[in-house]
């Protein structure tokens, strides 16, 4: 997209036709006169007259036209873009997009022997809540779950829904034990939700599974794996809880090597 075409955008529809009028109309008029010199023929005046009225005409007319296709393929390019990268029913990142930039962020991580951290979320008795108040109460109560989530964490924590009712979330610069604080603030503020659904409260809890990042050689996968072994122990223990995975300790002289590149 051209500089020219991002500004009318930004501008706005009525703004950018006035302004794409004001600058043809004087273009027009001074054409006109000057096709009319080169041509050897005809009166200048009344010709810088006429391209200028001819404009003036013109211009609004085919200038709406092609104003509103371009604001109408804008308008379908930022649907796609945002298909492309939310789940459609919580509104944060789909599965496919948060491992698109998540690689990118591991891979810095791993470059530098940074801190990170990977939470499985997944909300406990789900089946239940959609058996008893039906799958758009299930529905709703996710997305309460989402938000809930999503104000326990920082700006640059990257958050997704994995799948149902499970959300993932990658902590940069994040130590195993922050990570845990993280969490516990998950689970707190999930269990003191409360949905306001055909006058009744309907609430659940969540287990989280926490796996740390410690400087090691693991892929973003691996990391995956160690996260939902976790919530597994956390399922097993009774749900409403966080476990983490072992902590792999950092290989010292492995991360010096990184850090002196």
């Amino acid at each position: 997209m051209t500089r020219s075409t991002r500004a009318l955008l930004a501008i706005g529809f009525v703004p950018s036709l006035m302004l794409v009028t004001l600058v043809l109309v004087p273009v027009f008029a001074l054409l006109a006169p000057l096709l009319v010199a080169l041509l050897g023929r005809g009166n200048p005046v009344v010709a810088a007259q006429v391209g200028a009225l001819s404009a003036l005409i013109l211009v609004p007319a085919i200038g709406a036209l092609v104003l509103r296709l371009l604001f109408q393929l804008e308008r379908a390019r930022a649907r796609l873009a945002v298909l492309a990268t939310q789940d459609s029913l919580t509104g944060v990142h789909n599965r496919r997009y948060f491992f698109e930039i998540a690689e990118r962020e591991w891979a810095r991580c791993k470059r530098y022997g940074e801190d990170a951290a990977l939470l499985l979320v997944d909300a406990d008795n789900f089946k239940a809540i959609n058996d008893v108040y039906g799958h758009l109460c299930g529905d709703k109560l996710l997305v309460a779950i989402a938000k809930a989530v999503r104000a326990s964490l920082r700006q640059p924590d990257l958050m997704a829904r994995f799948g149902g009712e499970e959300l993932v979330i990658l902590l940069p610069h994040t130590d195993p034990l922050g990570a845990l604080d993280v969490a516990e603030r998950i689970r707190e503020r999930v269990a003191g939700g409360r949905l306001d659904w055909n006058g009744e409260k309907v609430g659940t809890t969540v287990s989280v599974g926490v796996a740390a990042y410690g400087g090691d050689d693991r892929t973003l996968d691996a990391l995956v794996h160690d996260a939902d072994l976790a919530l597994y122990a956390a399922k097993k223990a009774g749900r409403n809880c966080v476990r983490a995975a072992p902590i792999k300790p950092r290989r010292s002289g492995e991360i010096r090597r990184e850090t002196s590149r």
